[in-house]
């Protein structure tokens, strides 16, 4: 590589392109010469191009018949030549290029120079998609390009004409058209070609090369604008229909799928346009229902078929253009299409059906797994479609649903049922069916169906999932359904299905399963003693218990949460008896998740409720603990004992944290009479050996209770243990522990804004702790950055309240300064411009003094903060931020600007989105 871009190159490129040399050295020199003209243009003497292109061209013409990837590799190199000199330099380069390889040379063969033409003006498109033109540059060379496509296009024309042009050739044809097309040509200068690879499309060689070409030129951008042009191709993408229909019935995969790519080409990007030619409503039409033939295609995807999932996108497409029009012409086309869109709904549900089970056993893993990402696509359109079709979709649906159970002649298959409900529930998942009524009627069919299988039984949960919200306000129905559920949960092949809609049952109509609370916690505890589930599906289940148990009365609750957890306390002391090994470690972890789960739902106080339902207010006032408090005191001494073993592993010590979390998180004031023993253990957790968890939860405490005076006392002791054990961790070094850095900038952030008494602490160093905030501004890991420009920018407006604040910044404060000039100078990452800008801007703002002398002395430093910015810039940049003390966004934009000076970027291709 370096050899390449070296200033030698211009000779040894040559040399290494003697006939005499293997094709592997050949292709080095030749991709020699393309790096130094696309990247060092500027190195090459305007005196020195025409001999430049005179000798590629000869080397083009030698390599005619010679090595194919030698070349591609000259004709890029000229092709890059070209786009540079063009169009001052080389006017009409793609007509001399045209004429040069058209001209006689006896000594290389007609055929061969047709080729090395095509293929050159083949990747003159391609090497100016992919060139380092500068902006205004490529839009002028686009301009020029597109005209001389007039010296192309009929050379084409005429080779795919010729009779006796060979099919290696016409593919080249096709090729190059299909390069030029990218280039934004109109597509009415398009349309002979176009009609040729039309034609070419019956020709087997031909196919895939004419299809890529077709497509290509259909889907410009620019190409709407040219409606007549598109009008015209209607008829011969429908003409394509009987050769389509023999493709499907021969089972020709590749023929159906190019076929239908044409057809959703032109119907996905010009719909609107040819939808406004009211005068063609039928062509138009003809068009839709033949991209449905292809939705519809036979067969199960993706075995047997890989076609339909092209169309899709389609649908939406066609859908969005008919609601945009004004309400008179959108009904006139809702007329013409709504029943087009009940045929999709009946074909995509038939596309969505399983194929038997014996077929099914015989499809591979990744087959299985691409057919549920298709129903995933089907289920999106169909949600998608009831937009357009309204409440008579679930009525279609109901009534079709009902037919099939009641029909007691025909027995469905389980695939009809199944599909169908699929339906149902892809739209009740995301659409608000409260109002509907024919859920009611469905709820009513669900325990009617036969479920003989996974699939069906699945769906049919999902579908009940999908209803939680309406039993919520029909509760008389929850008896119809919950039995099936409960039933489910002890299927191991349910999992996922039975625990997920149990969850949102109980999340939903909490307040209205109380009768049924004994059944569901009876049935939950079996399962789970029974180990049915994986551990999400257990911590899922726990979540829904903790909804569930939310609405009973206190008594209630601590008598079923006393027999729900009595087996994995026992279990868990048993565990804390034994010598840790890996087996009981993740034992531990186990019982511990389950229980955080269940006391991040359990919440009697109802923080989360968003129900504006009296039955929220009918519930009385709890008096008394909080159960889960109650629970977390009985417990605490075992997790104590559980934590003195395993105090090393920081998984089970974020177990632990983990449910003080959720339950702080939960019960808020609540939690507030375990407040003092958490911070004692917190503290002794953290002496021993600092760990990230710790810290993020000494974060949650602070947070919720700093403020309240009783609580003050222990927090304090906590947070000055915490902030005194990460002093001694940075005077060790700190580089190891970016994660426990990051953290306690977080919690020093959080105390600043919650209390910021606790700076006022005699026995809190200030100093140290602002040196450590300066330290953590130099670490590699961006989040750790971020973390310390928080803490600053709340530190920094507390400089007049807090006197030892105040100091620190008056005798530190430079430090700081110094090291965002650094990071803004190049030390650290782009990204984190705008976290540092904020810390000049509030230093500016509540310093303005101070930093008026640091930032000219930091400035007179040469070199800093980089060696690539002058005196001058350095001086506009330090008045700009003084000048600039009400728009933080302004200051954001010095910092971006400052930032690529520095690095020496300023101006560049590369920051252009920047």
């Amino acid at each position: 590589m370096q050899a390449q871009v070296s200033p030698q190159a211009w000779h040894f490129s040559w040399l290494l392109l003697h006939m005499d040399k293997v094709p592997e050295i050949q292709y080095f020199g030749a991709s020699a010469l393309h790096i130094k003209i696309s990247r060092y243009w500027n190195d090459i003497p305007a005196d020195q191009y025409e001999s430049l292109k005179s000798q590629l061209f000869t080397h083009i013409t030698r390599f005619a018949s010679g090595s194919k990837i030698v070349l591609t590799r000259l004709c890029v190199a000229l092709a890059s030549l070209a786009l540079s000199m063009m169009p001052e330099a080389w006017p009409c380069a793609v007509a001399d290029m045209v004429r040069m390889f058209q001209a006689e040379d006896s000594n290389v063969d007609g055929r061969a120079r047709c080729l090395a033409l095509l293929e050159l003006l083949t990747v003159l498109p391609e090497e100016f998609q992919t060139s380092r033109l500068p902006q205004y540059r490529k839009g002028q060379v686009r301009s020029v390009l597109a005209q001389e496509c007039g010296s192309v296009f009929p050379l084409l024309e005429q080779l795919l004409q010729q009779q006796d042009s060979p099919g290696f050739i016409k593919q080249k044809v096709l090729k190059c058209f299909s390069s030029w097309v990218q280039l934004e040509i109109p597509l009415m200068d398009c349309e002979n070609l176009i009609q040729a690879a039309f034609t070419s499309l019956q020709d087997p060689e031909l196919f895939d090369t004419a299809v890529e070409a077709v497509v290509n030129a259909i889907s410009q951008p620019d190409a709407q604008r040219y409606v007549n042009t598109l009008l015209k191709l209607i008829p011969p993408v429908l003409g394509l229909q009987e050769q389509l229909r023999q493709a499907v019935q021969s089972g020709d995969m590749e023929t159906s799928h190019g076929i239908c790519r044409i057809a959703v080409a032109l119907g996905e990007n010009h719909s609107r346009a040819l939808l406004d030619q009211v005068e063609h409503w039928q062509s138009f039409l003809a068009l839709v229902n033949m991209i449905m033939f292809c939705t519809g295609i036979p067969g199960h995807y993706p075995v047997n078929e890989t076609t339909s999932s092209l169309t899709l996108t389609f649908w939406y497409t066609l859908q969005d253009d008919i609601l945009s029009f004004e309400p008179d012409k959108q009904a006139v086309y809702q007329q013409v299409y709504r029943p087009v869109y009940f045929q999709l709904v009946d074909v995509l549900l038939h596309k969505a059906q399983f194929p038997s089970d014996e077929e099914y056993g015989f499809w591979s893993s990744d087959e299985k797994e691409q057919f549920r990402i298709y129903r995933v696509d089907i289920s999106d359109t169909l949600m998608y479609v009831y937009e357009m079709l309204g409440a008579e979709l679930l009525s279609s649906l109901y009534d079709k649903l009902g037919r099939l159970l009641t029909n007691t002649e025909q027995p469905s298959t389980w695939q009809h049922t199944e599909a169908l409900l699929y339906g149902f529930q892809s739209i009740a998942e995301t659409i608000d069916v409260n109002y509907s009524d024919v859920v009611p009627g469905l709820i009513g069919l669900i325990p009617r169906i036969s479920i003989s299988n996974v699939q069906l039984a699945d769906t049919v949960m999902f579908t009940i999932g999908s209803l939680s919200e309406w039993l919520a306000d029909h509760p008389v129905m929850i008896n119809n359904v919950l039995p099936l559920v409960l039933q489910a949960l002890g299927n191991p092949e349910l999992s996922i299905s039975s625990v997920s809609t149990l969850k949102k049952i109980c999340r939903e109509c909490k307040y209205d399963l109380p009768p049924y609370a004994a059944n569901i916690v009876a049935v939950s505890q079996e399962v789970l003693m029974k180990q049915i589930h994986k551990t999400s599906q257990c911590m899922w289940l726990m979540q829904a218990l903790g909804f569930l148990l939310s609405a009973l009365q206190v008594e209630e609750i601590l008598k079923n949460l006393h027999s729900l957890i009595t087996p994995y306390i026992q279990q868990l002391e048993k565990l804390a008896d034994e010598t840790p090994n890996p087996s009981n470690r993740l034992a531990i972890i186990h019982i511990l998740g389950l229980l955080s789960n269940l006391f991040t739902t359990l919440d009697i106080s109802h923080h989360d409720d968003d129900h504006e339902s009296t039955e929220v207010k009918k519930l009385p006032v709890q008096q008394g603990p909080n159960p889960v408090v109650v629970v977390l005191q009985q417990v605490f001494q075992l997790i104590q004992k559980v934590l003195s073993k395993w105090l090393n592993d920081a998984q089970v010590v974020e177990s632990v944290c983990a449910i003080f979390e959720k339950s702080v998180k939960t019960l808020l004031d609540d939690f507030a009479p375990m407040v003092p023993q958490l911070c004692e253990m917190l503290g002794q957790m953290y002496s021993t050996i600092p760990q990230v968890s710790a810290i993020e939860l000494t974060r949650q405490l602070v947070h919720i209770f700093a403020h309240e005076p009783a609580h003050f006392p222990p927090i304090k002791a906590l947070f000055l243990l915490v902030t005194s054990v990460t002093l001694t961790l940075f005077q060790q070094g700190p580089r190891d522990h970016p994660d426990i850095v990051d953290s306690f900038m977080q919690l020093l952030a959080q105390a600043l804004k919650r209390k910021p008494d606790l700076f006022l602490c005699s026995n809190l160093d200030v100093k140290a702790v602002f040196q450590c905030g300066v330290l953590s501004l130099k670490f590699p890991e961006a989040p750790t950055v971020k973390a310390s420009c928080g803490f600053f920018t709340e530190l920094l407006p507390r400089c007049g309240e807090i006197a030892p604040v105040g100091q620190v910044v008056h005798e530190n404060g430079k430090a700081l300064l110094q090291a965002v000039l650094e990071g803004i100078g190049g030390q650290a990452s782009r990204s984190l411009m705008d976290h540092f800008a904020e810390i000049l801007f509030a230093l500016n703002k509540h310093c303005f003094s101070l930093l008026s002398v640091w930032i000219k002395e930091a400035m007179q430093q040469d070199g800093f903060p980089s060696a690539r910015v002058t005196p001058e810039q350095k001086e506009n940049f330090s008045q700009q931020i003084l000048r600039e003390r009400v728009n933080k966004r302004r200051v954001k934009e010095m910092v971006k600007e400052f930032t690529l000076l520095c690095r020496g970027l300023h101006g560049t291709e590369y920051t252009a989105d920047y």
